[in-house]
């Protein structure tokens, strides 16, 4: 702001005394209230000193007018403008994050997302049971995303977004949001599919459940999959055993990428007839449309409604007074293969067939984590004896005579 900038103290009648000065570069009067009553004791004075201090501010260009940009403008501009360069994988979270904000704390306009609505944001996702790793990541995304608006001018200034901190147990570890189902669970839920789905439908719902079973692919990876390259996620069968390929520009790396799968979900693949391997690997039809492909949402749902009828509880927990039960979700499936797995490969293999970015993440929530599973194999590898190297089994009677014996 230029010196030329005079704040004038001006009488419009109302409760309180206005401040007002004209802008050097529109020639348009600004005027806001001086908060002394018009009333009021020496309210001349008192407005005058106000006027000069806001007077000061934009002479030395502190002052900035409050945004007036509406939240629906500023989500439309970030999705059409920032949102598209973006890798694939990044911008269904990030839709996601807003979607979640215009829930849980509705904002009308932009600078009403504050920093306590963004506490207040959080503390409700948190009543909604969404996880930490969850929570911490759509507060990433709406980071970002204002500090975009801000040197879009869109905001003055960002508000502070904190950070949760992820929760822990006490042994260190992540809690997963669930548990891994077991083999007589699945095929329980395979049964249940047509109480779901319907009979004409059951075929394809089913496919698509084996394949995350087989694959241990996330629900966004399988809707994406194709056999066709170009697609972001595509099936590529060049080399001598099918792979996952991951075009350039929907990796941040901007580089094509190749990932192993599993051998069950090789062969589960080419079963697959020839003639029939172009556009997408799973094609589950909407409920009401036989011939429409169901959304990722609408999945997401149904097998959660397939979880439900087969009554496969995955977390039971009780959240102050209020109890609760998850039923088996699309993520479940995952967690299985990854578990499957876990025993039967090295730590960075397993890292590469759950294609997380950070082998940290596979330590945490599969490597060593099912203990009691390792001990039930440990003493079912000795089952035909004892761990002293006697051949007769134990019992109550044979221990108490044994324990007085030598351990030669």
């Amino acid at each position: 702001m230029s010196d030329e900038i005079k704040v004038h103290v001006v009488d419009y009648g109302r409760k309180c005394l206005y401040m007002r000065y004209r802008d050097p570069a529109t020639g348009k009067h600004i005027a806001r209230s001086t908060g002394v009553e018009t009333r009021a004791k020496d309210a001349k004075r008192l407005a005058s000193k106000v006027a000069g201090k806001w007077e000061d501010q934009l002479q030395e260009g502190r002052y900035k007018s409050p945004s007036k940009t509406t939240w629906e403008d500023f989500r439309e501009r970030y999705e059409d403008q920032a949102v598209p360069a973006m890798a694939t994988d990044t911008q269904y979270p990030i839709r996601a994050t807003f979607k979640s904000i215009e829930k849980l704390i509705a904002p009308k306009l932009l600078r009403d997302v504050t920093a306590a609505q963004v506490t207040l944001w959080q503390h409700r996702m948190r009543e909604k049971d969404f996880s930490e790793s969850t929570i911490r990541s759509y507060s990433t995304h709406l980071r970002a995303a204002l500090n975009w608006a801000v040197v879009q001018g869109m905001l003055t200034t960002a508000p502070k977004v904190s950070m949760p901190k992820r929760a822990r147990k006490s042994d260190g570890r992540t809690p997963m949001k669930g548990r891994p189902i077991t083999t007589e669970e699945f095929e329980r839920m395979l049964a249940k599919t047509v109480g779901v789905v319907g009979e004409n439908r059951a075929a394809a719902w089913k496919h698509l459940l084996r394949g995350l079973w087989w694959s241990g692919l996330r629900i966004g990876e399988a809707c994406k999959l194709t056999w066709d390259h170009g697609g972001g996620l595509s099936v590529d069968l060049s080399g001598d055993h099918p792979m996952l390929r991951i075009d350039a520009d929907h990796e941040k790396g901007n580089r094509d990428r190749f990932l192993p799968i599993a051998p069950e979900f090789a062969e589960m693949l080419m079963m697959t007839p020839e003639a029939d391997r172009v556009g997408f690997v799973f094609n589950p039809p909407g409920r009401y449309d036989a011939y429409g492909r169901a959304s990722q949402d609408v999945i997401e749902r149904m097998i959660s409604k397939i979880g439900r009828l087969a009554v496969v509880k995955v977390l039971e927990s009780s959240n102050m007074s209020k109890a609760r039960t998850k039923y088996a979700s699309a993520h479940d499936f995952r967690r299985a293969f990854g578990t499957r797995w876990a025993v039967r490969v090295m730590p960075i293999d397993l890292q590469q067939l759950m294609r997380h970015e950070s082998i940290e993440t596979t330590l945490r929530f599969y490597v060593g984590l099912d203990a009691q599973s390792t001990m039930s194999r440990l003493y079912a590898a000795v089952s035909s004896g004892n761990t002293l190297g006697n051949t007769t089994p134990q019992t109550s009677k044979g221990a108490a005579s044994r324990s007085t014996q030598p351990l030669s």
